[in-house]
Order: structure tokens, then sequence, then C-alpha cells
């Protein structure tokens, strides 16, 4: 496929249908997307975008319309939550006489507003028949999504935010193209205009002997690196101390390598060669001198008409020399308790990711698989679920970008704390590269890893990579700063800056191994209950549903459509938002409840110490108290509260933090775990602990770990209040839901 993709090009090239030579179709801009490797679920085909003649832009805001954060340490727990920024701004350009030009300028409140307000300039017809269902059907958006987009996807403003003017996103209308086959090698025009007509001929008539040559590259470049091992090592152990005060559960940090380059095509057709990945691409936009080589395996999501897929990877492996070398270190890896327990952490964040636009019980994890590239071997999983309706792939893109394999868990705040340690934009590293179709929102797009950016001066290239890991407390330092290493190797290797001598890691070929999962819960037939927000429950008069309180955790919405599987409505509050400030005083809580009359409240999981969320601890005083009629159980942060207001303390784990391993409970059969066996399988995400003070709290210990005193529930001696520390929605808790049905199962009269 890599071969057959190169000599297309070069055909294109060589009859002047592509690059500086094609300005009679359109601009010299160029956009690649590329499924390297043998053909299969993830390589299908490769797309080479005629001329475009329309683009968008979109520049980071001048200071006086968005200054930077003040300086704050969400390490140490200050977070800073911003409602709201202000507008993008696009800039929307059309090419004609030779260049861009002006057309419109849009404001859109976020990247998805900005696609829906695309679709005024984007027709409607549909592409010549091509047989692919995944590909487009008709003109579609393809571009470039920066990484620093993230104060228009999350509640947060940048204390390191790139420079004003800089590019965040470049998109061009793709009217056209050639897409090639991946496993038969056939090319297709999208549209049999004057363009395709002369494309397909050229490809037609290319000489059989035609090929792709190898690119020769003149080693000897010098690269920088933005840090040194030593700094890498320190920034690990900041990491780890956040975890272990509850901060988070799992950051990634990256570093950064620049140098000269020759042409940032000629280092695509290199790495397309030595390092094939289904996700690649290669994007130019001529006249801002900036280019994008990516050989990215990661596909952040891929969206139909009705459904919506994404396919984390979490879990790194090297190659070996041999097949069985490669085996034996899959199989490690794979063993791995510190490498499986990250990966079950990013599949649970997806599922919630998902779970915020599909359907109630339709979001599983479909597949399990070792992915193994060139020089790494990777754990991936598919998670998939069915839209909501309403919803589609725009609203998908907008709620999973940027990627959690890329960030951490939860998101929110270790976005905020890459900030802070990383001190710079990281641009488009781990942006994204893709392709929407504006009018229904099908759409791909992967997420930007083994990725270089390539920047113009005069006739000069600089380059520049990111590569990282995502740090967790069983994180070894010596081995994260070594596997930043392996996932930047090949790009360093094609961009010249790794001597001839250097010891580079083997090479095999790109296979897929199937592994055996774990099931996923789906909800039970039947209907479902509705999901609704804070304020459309006040305003629809919705009454008698779950009142659950998010507590800015990654795991959320998976407790909400558990809870809503089983035919309850579910309220979302959120606790941490400063329109809530004023929830947790007493007469404005209990008004809230006079009018929403919940049948249940869930107080939930989130990052930090219970006394930051003052809704979750003001609900649990009053529950502890005896002050509310309905039944309240809380979950890890919710727990915790529930112990702190029953006069226990809560503090750093004594055998450390826990985060996404299951652990064995043994319980004493009462409260939640009534009807339960006497032992369960349930899933830790926790640094912080309850720890009772003497026998007389009004919450008492009901279940604990398996040989450990370390407190796993409690429950009121009233009958009425419950907390668990483990998350019961976890991928990793096969009966966990059982747990939420029992204590659905209450009512007020205990």
């Amino acid at each position: 496929m890599s071969e057959r993709f190169t000599s297309v090009e070069q055909a294109l090239q060589a009859q002047g249908l592509v690059g500086s030579s094609a300005v009679r179709y359109g601009a010299p801009d160029r956009a690649c997307l590329v499924s390297g490797g043998p053909a299969s679920h993830l390589a299908r085909w490769s797309l080479i975008a005629a001329p475009p003649t329309l683009r968008t832009t979109v520049r980071q805001p001048d200071r006086s319309t968005l200054p930077a954060a003040q300086p704050h340490s969400p390490t140490q727990g200050d977070i800073r939550l911003e409602e709201r920024n202000p507008p993008l701004r696009a800039e929307v350009e059309e090419w004609k006489h030779g260049s861009w030009y002006h057309r419109d300028t849009i404001m859109a409140n976020n990247p998805g507003d900005l696609f829906r307000k695309l679709a005024d300039m984007t027709p409607v017809t549909g592409f010549d028949p091509h047989g692919h269902e995944t590909a487009p059907q008709r003109p579609f958006w393809c571009g470039a999504l920066a990484y620093d987009l993230l104060p228009w996807t999350q509640p947060l403003r940048l204390q390191h935010p790139p420079e004003p003017g800089v590019v965040l996103t470049v998109l061009w209308r793709v009217d056209n193209g050639l897409l090639i086959d991946a496993a038969t090698g056939d090319v297709t025009a999208l549209v049999q205009d004057a363009w395709g007509r002369a494309a397909l001929e050229a490809v037609e008539t290319q000489n059989e002997g035609d090929s792709a040559m190898e690119v020769a590259l003149q080693h000897g470049h010098d690269a920088t690196v933005s840090m040194s091992e030593e700094r890498h090592r320190a920034l690990i152990g900041d990491i780890r101390e956040g975890i272990k005060d509850g901060r988070f559960y799992q950051a990634n940090i990256g570093k950064h390598w620049s140098g000269p380059i020759d042409h940032p095509w000629l280092v695509f057709q290199r790495l397309h060669a030595t390092n094939p990945a289904p996700y690649a691409a290669y994007l130019e936009a001529d006249d801002l001198g900036l280019a994008l080589v990516s050989s990215s395996p990661e596909c952040l999501i891929e969206t139909t008409n009705t459904s919506v897929r994404t396919a984390p990877i979490k879990g790194t492996a090297p190659q070996g020399s041999t097949e069985d070398e490669s085996l034996d270190l899959r199989q490690t890896m794979l063993s791995d308790d510190k490498e499986r327990a990250e990966h079950r952490m990013l599949v649970d964040l997806m599922r919630h990711d998902l779970a915020t636009v599909c359907k109630v019980g339709s979001v599983h994890v479909a597949r399990f698989d070792v992915e193994a590239y060139a020089n790494v071997q990777h754990l991936v999983s598919h998670v998939e679920g069915e839209f909501e309706s309403g919803y589609d792939g725009i609203d998908a893109l907008q709620a999973v970008f940027p990627g959690g394999s890329i960030t951490g868990c939860p998101r929110t705040v270790v976005c905020a704390t890459i900030d802070e340690l990383e001190q710079r934009p990281r641009s488009f590293w781990t942006g994204s590269v893709g392709w929407v179709d504006v009018h229904t929102g099908q759409s791909t797009w992967n997420i930007l890893i083994r990725t270089l950016e390539a920047h113009r001066s005069g006739k000069h290239w600089t380059g520049y990579v990111g590569a990282g890991g995502g740090i967790t407390i069983g994180s070894a330092p010596e081995a994260e700063v070594t596997e930043s290493e392996w996932k930047a190797e090949a790009l360093l290797g094609a961009a010249g800056w790794i001597a001839k001598d250097v010891k580079r890691l083997p090479r095999q070929p790109l296979t897929v191994h199937p592994v055996e999962q774990v099931p996923t819960p789906n909800a039970p037939d039947g209907s479902t209950g509705r999901v609704v927000t804070f304020a459309e429950a006040l305003l629809d008069r919705i009454t008698n549903a779950v009142m659950f309180v998010d507590n800015l955790d990654s795991f959320s919405h998976n407790i909400v459509h558990a809870i809503a599987a089983e035919g309850h409505d579910v309220v979302v509050v959120h606790g941490r938002s400063s329109s809530m400030d004023d929830l947790h005083e007493p007469a404005v809580l209990f008004d809230v409840l006079d009018r929403l009359e919940p049948s249940h409240i869930v107080l939930g999981p989130g990052p930090g110490h219970p006394t930051e969320a003052d809704l979750t601890m003001a609900i649990a005083h009053h529950a502890v108290a005896g002050q509310l009629t309905c039944p309240v159980l809380g979950i890890c942060l919710g727990h915790q509260a529930l112990g702190l207001a029953s006069g226990m303390r809560v503090e750093r784990s004594p055998s450390g933090p826990v985060h996404g391993i299951p652990v064995t409970v043994n319980h004493d059969g009462t409260g939640v775990f009534t009807h339960s066996e006497p032992t369960m399988v349930q899933t830790r995400y926790n640094s912080l602990t309850v720890v009772p003070q003497h026998d007389e709290h009004p919450l008492r210990v009901n279940a604990v770990q398996d040989a450990t005193t370390l407190v796993m529930g409690l429950a009121h001696r009233n009958g009425l209040v419950h907390g668990v520390q483990f998350h019961p929605e976890s991928i990793g808790s096969p009966k966990g839901v059982q747990l939420l049905k029992q204590f659905l199962s209450e009512s007020s009269d205990g």
C-alpha cells in the first residue's frame, strides 16, 4: 500500500495535478490521508485531495481578547475553571487569480460550531459511486486541529498559550480527489470532472516500471530537546506526588525535539516507507509555511450517520529482533499490571466521553487488540456507541477532543496540569488531522502522535517532534524516559536527527493480534431513562429522577448511563461549576430538592479532596444528619465526603494510590451489598481513603479490601445512606452494576 500511494502521488506530480505546478486547478496546498500497512479493519483507503479552492484558518486570539491564565498550580489542587471563552474567529479564503483571497469571517463558539457554520458553503451533491462506505460521500472539509484549541473544548484557560496569530486550525474544502483502495490498489476519482479525468489518466498511463524510489537522507542535522532526562524524571516525580494527593489518576507529559529538515514531503515519504500507519497524513499550506507529517497509529473517532467509534491506545512495548522475541514482549505487556491498569483507565474515560453523545446502553468495547508497528507494540481497544437523537459526529469530536490517551484522567484537571508542567504550547502535536462531512457529521479523525510539524522561513524548513507517555503511580521514571524515545525514533530518523551509528530499535511489519476481552454491560431489554441537565430539569419540571452530582470526573457518564439503563431518569448537576456556587447553601439547596423531588441522589467521583467539592459536602452533611428523605449513594470522592461528614478522617491511602486495578472486596451483605456474593471484584481509582476514628460514627463500615482494613463501603445506621470507595461502573468491575441496582431498588421508606 505504501508504494502504491507514493507512485500515484508521483504520477499526479509529474502531470502538474498536485503541488506548485497545479495552480490552474487550485492552490498548491496539499492534503493526503494515508492508510499505511496491510489492508485491514484499520487500513481501508487512502486519499489524495485535488488542489483546493476554499480554505478556512483559525488563529490564536490576541492577549486582549484571550489573556493567559494567571499563574497557578493544578498539581497542588488549584484548578481554575472558565465557563466561557471568547469565540473563535475563522477566516474563509477563496483561491482565485493564483492566490488566496479573503471571502468571509465566521465567529464560532467552538470547533463543532465552526463545522456547523461551514455547511452553508459546502455543496450537498454526492460524489460518483466509489464503493467505500467509510470514505466521504460528498464534498467535505479536511485539515488539522491544534491541541491548543483546548480552551474551546474544556472549561480552561491556558497559562502558556500560543503567541497571538499562531495557526490553530487549517481546513480545506475537498471537492475532488483520488481514492486508493488498500486491498486492491484500485484508484477512483471522487468526481469525473476535468481534474478527475486527468488524474485517472495520469495514473493509468504511468509506466509500469515507475515506483516509489527511496528518498535519500543527508544525515548530520542537529536537533535540540526541550528537556533533559533529569528534568523529565523530575516532572514524573511531580506527577506522582499529585497522584498521591488524589489530584488526578494519570497525566501525560511530553518532550519535544526540533531542528532543520529537508522538505517535509521528503520526510513524509521516508516515514511512510519505514513506519507505515493506518491514520497517517500529510498536510501542507504553502503560503503559511506550514506542513504536518504524521504516521499516527491512533484513531480519535470514526463516525457514520448513526454511530461512533474510538480506538484509544495505551500500553507500549518495543518490537523484538525476531517474531518470537516480539511475541515475548507482547505477552509481557499484556500481563503487566501497570500497562493494563493504564489501558483500563483510558477505556473507562472514552466510554464516558462517548456516553455524552450516545444512547443509553449502546456504548461498549467491541474489540481489544495488540497492534504492532515498525518499532513499537500497543494495547488498543475499540469503543463504540450509537448516537442519541440529535447528535452526530461533530458533537462527538467536540466531546472527545483532545484525546484522553494523550492527556490523562480526569481530563480537565490533567489538561491544566500539562499546561503547568510542560510550560509551552503543544501546537498540533496531540491535536488531530481528519475529515468531516458537515452535512451529516460522518468523519474520521486521528490523534497527532508520531507527528512532525514543519515551519518554513525563507527556503529553510524547521521540524518539531513531540513524544511522551501516560504517567501513573506505577510509572518508573527511567522506563518512561526510554519509552518517549521509542515513540519518537521513527520520526527522528526520518528527519535526519539520528546518526547512522546510533543503535536503532528492531523493525517488524505492521500486524494486529486480537485479545480476549471483558464484555461491557449493556442496557437491559426494555425502556431506558432520560439524561437531562439541571437547567432542563427545572425548566421542564422533571421530578422523581435520580440526581447525580458530577464532580469533574472523567467516568461520570458511565455511572449516569448505568442508572438510566435501569429505567430511571437522571438529572446531571455539575457540582463544581461556578454557576452552582450558591447551591450548597441550605436554603437554596432545599428549595431545589423540593422542586426536583429526586428519588435518589448520587454523589459522584472526582479529583482532589472532598472539601473542595462544596455541593457534594453540603449534601453529605445533610444526608448523614438524616435531613434528606431519599436514598443517597457516594462513589469514590462522594463516599469520602460522606465519611468526612460522619466524623471520619480522609487521608492518603497507607498502601498508596490504586488506579484502574480490580481488587477483591469483602462485605457483610448489608446496604448496597444486599443479595451480593460475599466477595466481589471491583476496580479502584483512589489515592485518598476514609479512616474511622471510633465505633460511634453515624456511618459504619460494611466492606473492606481483602486482607486489609482499607474501607471500601459505608452504610448509615438508618439504612438510607451508602458509600463505596471503588467504581462499580468500571469495565473492570464485572458485577458492579448490581450494586447500583440494589441502591436504586431502595425508596425513602428505607
